[in-house]
């Protein structure tokens, strides 16, 4: 059966965008038992064929027919995540065996390995791209870890353990979104609200009017809890809500939505796969693909950044618990108290708040500052454009060169929803590559397949007023810097120059190196001159005075000592969760983390927090025994970041150019050690992270 046997499936339509208008649940199943039926019979054809491997005959039809499974199954997975409703939620589960039993299937197959080899050790190696070789050398490292060379008796096991574990992730996921959702806090006393930001009031009041109630209803998706956690004077709701939202998807609710035997069963299986593989724990075989060469490289990495840290962390608690005590009257600081503290002592140090900085951040207003920056630094030109989006909320853009060729597009999806996943994240709609086949493409064969991004984030959406008058949204400068963020994510993908799928844009890319467009990018929300261009008071329009930005500024890394041993302290806990932890053993997880807490930590939650259970990175991502990559990257992001302030210039023409060039365009192409010493001219230095975290001592 070919795509052509369901044409009215608009999973099996490649010839543009996705039709996310006409997409329904049904269409699933048929499109993808399809599309897995054609790639079985194009291996077994492949495969069956005595004539030698090579590029063409060989890597790229498996690339072409590879390329429209994981278009179409993308497709689901993304509706999945931005509107997981039941009728979506099942026809995902339902699929997803099929799609992992197929893709263990493909990692174990001993004759496409051949074919891969083949190529790499003929005389065809020499002659092709700089590309295509590295995907050569990616497909036959991933072969093996995908347990291609096991014995045959171990082969149904290895796919049995990558198929379960990918229906618990899933799982995972679903039970943290239901568990979210869950809770409500409706209230009905105005004095316990005091405090609050008014957008934020207005907020709780519309969601509360939507369920036919009066009051104000709050829930633990981050625009509705933050604020509270932040601002309300009431600590009885700020424990009760920081209580809910720490013990989330864990035994102090449903049952049903308990993550903690989904957590040790994901772990005895990563475990078991190791050991199959010939490793001796699962973080071996995270770091194969990665940057960092050993697990004891990235302890001694996460060991040394937290010995730097932890003088300055250590008096970041000391003065928020003094200033509780002096100034609010908080005999103890507890868990659900520190958010509010921070707050008022960064009110008090610096003459600002978070709150009075948002007004500045309008929604408008800060797209167009962030499209201002992505034009000068990469001389491209951002317009908006059309496409079928998934929910009403959706825009979509596209990049276009100076002459007016378009680069790529992406939907840009900014508001929090009870049916979206929590979190920010970049997805791959459509990747970069030269279209060889004729049948059901973006492009006509030769021509270069565009690549689209999706772009997610969870912030506040427009309110009305007192007067009912909707007034645009506002964001918060953490969410203005989440949002450059994901866009780096996106410019990694959208900006590459790479023709080769498995190596185009964020392809190919180690994942402890694949935050370091996303965190350079941060750093342009501490640029005056683009604050200035990006900020319009949501009142008077003025743009953000020069004196608040002066504050800001000088409390940029306020609490970053905390902030930083917070990261570290995750990044050891799911480093030794894959490496020196027994799940089968008497030591819980939980045990495991109070022990990585007692050597780092500064703040400790309380005994009845289940941070694992809602850990949905290493559970539920990409991130398990990875999660240090956020730091590891970020000595990267910040040394390239160094490279403009050096010039003088954060718009510095050629470095933007050599950054463009050497780092978002090779993609995967080279390794990104190669990348950044193209870009830097030297190895790393962790200097740079430090002065930017304000972690320099005077000594």
């Amino acid at each position: 059966m070919t795509p052509n046997a369901l044409p009215d499936n608009p999973l099996l339509d490649f010839s543009g965008l996705p039709r996310f208008d006409t997409l329904m649940p049904g269409d699933v199943q048929p499109a993808i038992t399809t599309l897995l039926a054609q790639d079985r019979a194009l291996i077994e054809r492949l495969t069956a064929d005595d004539v030698a491997a090579t590029w063409e005959n060989f890597a790229a039809p498996l690339t072409d027919a590879f390329e429209q499974l994981s278009r179409a199954w993308g497709m689901v997975t993304h509706v999945h995540s931005v509107n997981d409703v039941p009728e979506w939620r099942d026809a995902y589960n339902s699929t997803l065996p099929e799609v992992s039993s197929f893709y263990a299937e493909v990692g174990q197959n001993l004759k496409l390995f051949a074919g891969y080899k083949a190529i790499a050790e003929g005389s065809e190696y020499a002659q092709l791209s700089t590309a295509q070789r590295r995907v050569l050398d990616n497909e036959i490292r991933d072969f093996r870890l995908s347990g291609a060379e096991l014995p045959a008796e171990n082969k149904p096991r290895f796919q049995a353990i990558a198929e379960e574990l990918a229906q618990l992730s899933a799982k995972f996921s679903e039970n943290l979104l239901d568990a979210t959702n869950a809770f409500t806090e409706t209230i009905s006393d105005e004095s316990e609200l005091a405090g609050l930001p008014e957008d934020a009031r207005q907020a709780a009041r519309e969601a509360a009017e939507r369920d036919g109630r009066t009051g104000w209803k709050f829930t633990l998706h981050m625009p509705s809890y933050l604020p509270v956690m932040q601002y309300a004077d009431s600590r009885r709701l700020r424990a009760a809500m920081y209580r809910a939202y720490a013990t989330r998807a864990s035994e102090f609710g449903p049952e049903a939505l308990d993550n903690s035997p989904l957590i040790r069963r994901i772990l005895e299986l990563r475990r078991e796969q190791a050991q199959l593989l010939g490793y001796d724990n699962y973080a071996e075989v995270s770091l194969v693909p990665k940057m960092a060469e050993s697990v004891p490289q990235v302890i001694d990495f996460l060991q040394d950044l937290a010995c730097k840290a932890r003088p300055f962390a250590e008096k970041d608690i000391a003065d928020l618990r003094s200033f509780a005590f002096a100034e609010l009257n908080l005999a103890t600081l507890e868990a659900w108290d520190v958010a509010y503290v921070s707050e008022k002592l960064l009110q008090a140090r610096y003459a600002f708040s978070e709150q009075e900085v948002k007004q500045y951040f309008t929604e408008e207003r800060v797209l167009t500052g962030l499209f201002k920056v992505i034009e000068r630094l990469f001389n491209v030109r951002l317009k908006p454009d059309a496409a079928p989006t998934w929910h009403a909320d959706v825009r979509f853009f596209r990049i276009e060169s100076t002459d007016g060729e378009l680069i790529g597009q992406f939907y840009l999806d900014l508001y929090a929803r009870e049916t979206k996943r929590s979190g920010a994240w970049m997805d791959e709609a459509i990747g970069r590559r030269c279209v060889r086949q004729t049948a059901a493409a973006t492009a006509a064969p030769g021509d270069i397949q565009k690549p689209v991004a999706y772009l997610n984030c969870n912030f506040s959406r427009p309110v009305r007023d007192a007067d009912g008058i909707a007034r645009p949204a506002t964001f918060t400068h953490d969410e203005v810097t989440t949002l450059f963020h994901e866009t780096g994510h996106g410019l990694h993908h959208l900006l590459t120059h790479v023709d080769e799928l498995g190596v185009a844009g964020i392809h190919g890319v180690e994942w402890d190196a694949v935050e370091l467009p996303s965190q350079f990018m941060e750093n342009y929300c501490w640029e005056w001159s683009v604050l200035q261009d990006m900020t319009a008071h949501i009142d008077t329009g003025e743009p953000l005075p020069r004196a608040l930005f002066d504050k800001m500024l000088a409390a940029r890394n306020f609490l970053s000592g905390m902030q930083t041993l917070r990261q570290v302290e995750f990044s050891l806990f799911d480093l030794r969760l894959h490496s020196d932890f027994d799940p089968a053993g008497e030591r819980s997880v939980l045990d495991l983390l109070a022990e990585v807490r007692r050597q780092v930590a500064v703040l400790v939650p309380p005994a009845w927090h289940r941070f694992p259970n809602s850990f949905a990175h290493i559970f539920a991502g990409g991130y398990a025994a990875g999660y240090y990559s956020y730091k590891w990257a970020e000595v990267l992001s910040a040394d390239c970041y160094g490279a403009f302030e050096e010039a003088g210039d954060p718009f510095d023409s050629p470095t933007g150019q050599r950054f463009q060039s050497e780092i978002l365009a090779v993609g995967g192409s080279r390794t990104a050690i190669d990348n950044f010493r193209a870009f830097r001219g030297r190895d790393p230095q962790v200097d740079a992270l430090l002065r930017h975290s304000g972690m320099i001592t005077n000594d």
